[in-house]
């Protein structure tokens, strides 16, 4: 399968111990409004991961277990370089809790369980990504209620400092190449994570890390690139952009084009047919001049 990400070469900062490459991470957190809550996780290495035996799961309120919490067995392949989307699983509201945007479950690789389950987080819950029971990485600090969330300013709960982990989306920096494995003795989100505003989506699908993971360059994302109706159960969608585009092609999950355009001497936009297409994800790679391309995910619903 063709590799979608950027690679960036940076150096990599932790602050607890982690691995360099070699195992899968969490790359992106979204805590939004009511059950829009997602988790992505991230294969740095050079080959396909298969899920049998990974779960994610959460410590609720300080729990030390995540009995209380939930936890959700993963399921799937995830390929070398690329991103795996967990989102809330709710499709109804039932009394006061509301069902999850069909907007982002639509980018959903896989939807999480019933209540109690890992997306159910609300701020101030531990998340884990483990394997067999060993701990592979951890968003904020197991056995810690730090109020309603962890912030920015020591000693990073709500007692001081900006709300970070809730009524936020948290994106790994490029720079971090492996999971938290040791639980911290304090938890400062500042460190490997860029916060977003609350119900930001648009990253989700796609993760930018410094791992030299074969033909993980072949798309910088260096060019913004916007597609719409996204998600859209329409038969097309139109493509913007401020680059002259060159060609735009459509992959379904396992790598194969399945659309294909050219562009025109001056073409800034371009409309794309999908009559053809299933209903589900595609990866849409758009090609600049002097190489640059750029990846955006696309749901036919």
């Amino acid at each position: 399968m063709k590799k979608l990400l950027l690679s960036v070469f940076a150096l990599a900062i932790y602050s607890a111990s982690s691995a360099q490459c070699n195992e899968l991470f969490i790359s992106e957190y979204v805590d939004g409004t009511g059950n829009d809550k997602a988790l992505e996780i991230f294969n740095p290495t050079p080959n396909p991961i298969n899920l049998t035996g990974y779960s994610l799961n959460r410590y609720s309120n300080g729990a030390t277990t995540f009995t209380a919490g939930g936890t959700l067995n993963l399921t799937g392949t995830i390929a070398s370089g690329q991103a795996f989307v967990i989102v809330n699983g709710q499709t109804v509201t039932s009394g006061t809790s509301p069902a999850c945007s069909p907007a982002l479950q639509a980018l959903a690789d896989l939807l999480d369980g019933v209540y109690p389950a890992p997306t159910y987080m609300n701020g101030d819950d531990a998340i884990t990504l483990e394997k067999a029971g060993l701990k592979l990485d951890i968003i904020g600090k197991i056995g810690e209620d730090p109020g309603a969330s962890w912030t920015d300013v020591f000693p990073f709960n709500d007692a001081a400092g900006a709300y970070w982990t809730k009524d936020h989306t948290l994106q790994r920096k490029a720079s971090v190449t492996g999971g938290v494995t040791t639980n911290p003795t304090a938890f400062d989100p500042t460190i490997q994570w860029d916060s977003l505003p609350e119900n930001t989506w648009t990253g989700l699908g796609s993760h930018a890390c410094s791992c030299p993971t074969a033909g993980i360059n072949e798309v910088d994302n260096s060019i913004s690139v916007i597609v719409y109706p996204n998600p859209s159960n329409l038969d097309y969608f139109n493509i913007s952009t401020s680059e002259v585009i060159i060609t735009a092609q459509v992959f379904n999950t396992i790598g194969q084009e399945v659309v294909a355009k050219q562009g025109n001497k001056n073409d800034k936009a371009m409309m794309i047919e999908t009559t053809e297409l299933s209903k589900g994800v595609y990866f849409v790679k758009v090609s600049f001049e002097k190489g640059k391309s750029t990846v955006v995910k696309y749901s036919k619903q």
